[in-house]
Protein backbone atom coordinates (compact mmCIF):
# COMPACT_ATOMS: atom_id res chain seq x y z
CA UNK A 1 0.00 0.00 0.00
CA UNK A 2 3.21 1.95 0.98
CA UNK A 3 3.98 1.60 -2.62
CA UNK A 4 0.73 3.19 -4.30
CA UNK A 5 0.48 6.16 -2.04
CA UNK A 6 4.48 6.76 -2.91
CA UNK A 7 3.97 6.64 -7.08
CA UNK A 8 0.48 8.78 -6.63
CA UNK A 9 2.08 11.22 -4.88
CA UNK A 10 5.10 11.57 -7.63
CA UNK A 11 2.39 11.81 -10.35
CA UNK A 12 0.73 14.60 -8.24
CA UNK A 13 4.18 16.08 -7.97
CA UNK A 14 4.92 15.81 -11.36
CA UNK A 15 1.60 17.01 -12.67
CA UNK A 16 2.22 19.84 -10.18
CA UNK A 17 5.58 20.91 -12.16
CA UNK A 18 3.75 20.37 -15.24
CA UNK A 19 1.10 23.29 -14.53
CA UNK A 20 3.61 25.50 -13.26
CA UNK A 21 1.91 28.64 -14.50
CA UNK A 22 5.29 30.96 -13.80
CA UNK A 23 7.45 28.57 -15.82
CA UNK A 24 4.96 28.54 -18.39
CA UNK A 25 4.47 32.00 -18.72
CA UNK A 26 8.36 32.88 -19.48
CA UNK A 27 8.45 30.17 -22.20
CA UNK A 28 5.61 31.71 -24.16
CA UNK A 29 7.15 35.28 -23.83
CA UNK A 30 10.71 33.83 -24.87
CA UNK A 31 9.25 32.22 -28.00
CA UNK A 32 6.66 35.17 -28.18
CA UNK A 33 9.87 37.84 -28.55
CA UNK A 34 11.47 35.20 -30.84
CA UNK A 35 8.44 34.58 -33.55
CA UNK A 36 8.05 38.55 -32.91
CA UNK A 37 11.53 39.23 -33.77
CA UNK A 38 11.36 37.02 -37.21
CA UNK A 39 8.56 38.29 -38.50
CA UNK A 40 9.72 41.40 -37.47
CA UNK A 41 12.59 41.21 -39.75
CA UNK A 42 11.03 38.70 -42.04
CA UNK A 43 7.96 42.01 -42.91
CA UNK A 44 10.44 44.56 -43.04
CA UNK A 45 12.72 43.06 -45.68
CA UNK A 46 9.69 42.15 -47.56
CA UNK A 47 8.71 45.60 -47.34
CA UNK A 48 12.06 46.88 -48.33
CA UNK A 49 12.12 44.67 -51.44
CA UNK A 50 9.10 46.06 -52.71
CA UNK A 51 10.97 50.10 -52.48
CA UNK A 52 10.04 50.80 -49.12
CA UNK A 53 12.11 53.89 -47.35
CA UNK A 54 15.12 52.67 -45.54
CA UNK A 55 14.22 54.25 -42.39
CA UNK A 56 11.84 51.53 -41.94
CA UNK A 57 14.03 48.80 -40.12
CA UNK A 58 15.23 51.69 -38.05
CA UNK A 59 12.05 52.36 -37.03
CA UNK A 60 10.84 48.95 -36.44
CA UNK A 61 14.01 48.09 -34.53
CA UNK A 62 12.84 50.86 -32.23
CA UNK A 63 9.83 49.65 -31.61
CA UNK A 64 11.14 46.34 -30.47
CA UNK A 65 13.56 47.49 -28.03
CA UNK A 66 10.97 50.36 -26.47
CA UNK A 67 7.59 48.62 -26.88
CA UNK A 68 7.88 45.16 -27.45
CA UNK A 69 10.37 44.06 -25.09
CA UNK A 70 8.58 46.06 -21.85
CA UNK A 71 5.43 44.59 -23.12
CA UNK A 72 6.01 41.19 -23.03
CA UNK A 73 7.83 41.16 -19.66
CA UNK A 74 4.82 42.64 -18.27
CA UNK A 75 2.82 39.50 -18.75
CA UNK A 76 5.66 37.53 -17.34
CA UNK A 77 5.50 39.76 -14.61
CA UNK A 78 2.19 39.37 -13.98
CA UNK A 79 2.95 35.59 -12.93
CA UNK A 80 6.51 35.28 -11.54
CA UNK A 81 4.75 36.60 -8.08
CA UNK A 82 2.95 33.51 -7.70
CA UNK A 83 4.26 31.85 -4.56
CA UNK A 84 4.60 27.80 -5.48
CA UNK A 85 0.92 26.98 -4.57
CA UNK A 86 -0.13 29.68 -6.48
CA UNK A 87 2.04 28.30 -10.08
CA UNK A 88 0.24 25.38 -9.55
CA UNK A 89 -3.44 26.17 -9.14
CA UNK A 90 -5.81 25.19 -11.83
CA UNK A 91 -7.95 28.32 -11.03
CA UNK A 92 -5.18 30.22 -13.04
CA UNK A 93 -5.69 28.66 -16.00
CA UNK A 94 -8.10 30.94 -17.41
CA UNK A 95 -6.37 34.16 -17.00
CA UNK A 96 -3.57 32.28 -18.14
CA UNK A 97 -5.28 31.47 -21.17
CA UNK A 98 -6.54 34.78 -21.88
CA UNK A 99 -2.64 36.16 -21.10
CA UNK A 100 -1.16 34.32 -23.60
CA UNK A 101 -3.74 34.84 -26.30
CA UNK A 102 -3.23 38.44 -26.05
CA UNK A 103 0.63 37.87 -25.74
CA UNK A 104 0.71 35.80 -28.91
CA UNK A 105 -1.59 38.37 -30.87
CA UNK A 106 0.43 40.91 -29.93
CA UNK A 107 3.89 38.68 -30.80
CA UNK A 108 2.10 37.72 -34.33
CA UNK A 109 0.11 40.59 -35.22
CA UNK A 110 2.40 43.45 -33.91
CA UNK A 111 5.12 43.13 -37.22
CA UNK A 112 2.48 43.05 -40.09
CA UNK A 113 0.44 46.43 -38.00
CA UNK A 114 4.03 48.05 -37.34
CA UNK A 115 4.93 47.56 -41.39
CA UNK A 116 1.72 48.34 -42.60
CA UNK A 117 1.30 51.26 -40.55
CA UNK A 118 5.42 52.38 -41.80
CA UNK A 119 4.21 51.71 -45.60
CA UNK A 120 1.21 53.98 -45.18
CA UNK A 121 2.70 56.85 -43.54
CA UNK A 122 5.79 56.99 -46.09
CA UNK A 123 3.63 56.63 -49.10
CA UNK A 124 1.57 59.78 -48.35
CA UNK A 125 4.79 61.77 -47.78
Amino acid sequence: MGKASGQHEAQATAKTRARDWRRSMSDHVAYGLLVYTGLQIFVTVKALSEGTSGVLPYLALIVLVAGIIPALRWFERRWSGLDDAEAADEAYAPAFKRDITALWLLAVGLPFFLTALCKAVLSIV
